[in-house]
């Protein structure tokens, strides 16, 4: 299964981004891939295991260069997650590769099971992820996989929005020694930041500061509300932007300070409006007393639009301008509240 990679700027993104000077780099999975096999290279141990998705994953070369080092299970998820487990239960560190609308469900209890109860040292890599293989519809839309991994005790959930975080994430996850998901989309990213590399993909990056209103996001919509918050600029307003590559753990000092400091919330991403980012964000604030006007932009609970990604990114809000709209429109409703 392949699809071409999509579409995920309009015209008027990528020229907003071009005059704010953000370099585009490569797509997220060229850049796992890259790095997986810069750690394999000196790590015997370090496997990738895959269901059909060599190509898809970008693991031609790795394979190419560590033919004892990759598995190919063919498409059978449920396997992919227990061979990976068994292999881990033999003291190797694996990556269990495969497109992560399936990933996700069909392996779910294999997942639950095998690696989160077992504690396995698995890195389970949902890739195509969101709504990267968009014109091929719903099926094969991934809107579940954080809520399904948040609600499985055990597992680190990472959605990494540029190669930065990228290279931080899967240095992290090849390190941890525990269950691990990693999401990547297809499309190629914007280097959000220009700080040295991450240490800890769990700590969340202040891309842009101010009081006024947070755009909180994660994964490919990051780029979206950074952009966002230079339409925002425009009128006045005075956005934070944070990139939260961990949508499990959560950020806690991160969240509540923005939280407590602006007027206004923020959370946008390529997920279902149920059990992802915005519902871990909002009982987060809630629980610790705090009431800002909060707002979420996701994909309704509905038959999920069929089109490039950008096309589906702006149908449901999660556009630079869809995301400008919600935080204006909240700001109003915070005047009234007060």
């Amino acid at each position: 299964m392949s699809a071409p990679a999509p579409s995920l700027y309009s015209a008027d993104a990528k020229a907003r981004a071009e005059k704010l000077g953000l370099r585009m780099g490569k797509a997220n999975l060229d850049v796992f891939a890259e790095t997986l096999l810069e750690l394999a290279t000196t790590d015997r141990n370090l496997l990738a295991v895959t269901s059909d998705s060599r190509g898809s994953g970008k693991l031609k070369p790795f394979g190419e260069a560590l033919p004892r080092q990759i598995v190919e299970v063919g498409i059978a998820e449920q396997n992919l997650v227990g061979v990976a487990a068994g292999l881990a239960s033999c003291g190797k560190k694996v990556f269990a590769v495969s497109p992560a609308c399936f990933l996700a469900t069909r392996s779910l209890e294999q997942i639950k099971n095998d690696v989160c109860y077992s504690d396995m040292p698995v890195a389970l890599v949902g890739i195509s992820a969101g709504v990267s293989y968009g014109a091929l519809g719903s099926t094969h839309h991934s809107l579940h996989d954080f809520a399904a991994l948040r609600a499985s005790h055990n597992v680190t959930v990472l959605a990494p929005a540029d190669n930065r975080e990228t290279r931080a994430a899967v240095r992290w996850a090849a390190a941890h020694g525990g269950p691990v998901y990693l999401r990547f989309g297809k499309a190629a990213l914007y280097d959000l930041a220009s700080e040295p590399a991450l240490a800890d993909p769990r700590v969340a990056s202040v891309l842009r500061g101010g009081d006024d209103v947070a755009l909180i996001a994660t994964g490919e919509a990051v780029i979206h509300c950074l952009l966002a918050a230079e339409l925002l600029a425009e009128h006045g307003v005075d956005a934070r932007v944070l990139s939260l590559p961990s949508v499990k753990p959560l950020d806690e000092a991160a969240l509540l300070a923005a939280g407590r400091e602006c007027r206004a919330v923020i959370v946008a991403e390529e997920h279902l409006e149920h059990g992802g980012l915005g519902d871990a964000v909002a009982r987060l604030l809630l629980s610790a007393g705090m009431a800002p006007v909060f707002r979420g932009v996701a994909i309704p609970d509905e038959d999920t639009y069929t089109g490039s990604q950008a096309d589906i990114f702006g149908r449901y809000g999660l556009s630079m301008e869809g995301i400008a709209d919600r935080a204006l429109r909240a700001l109003d409703a915070a005047k009234v509240a007060l």
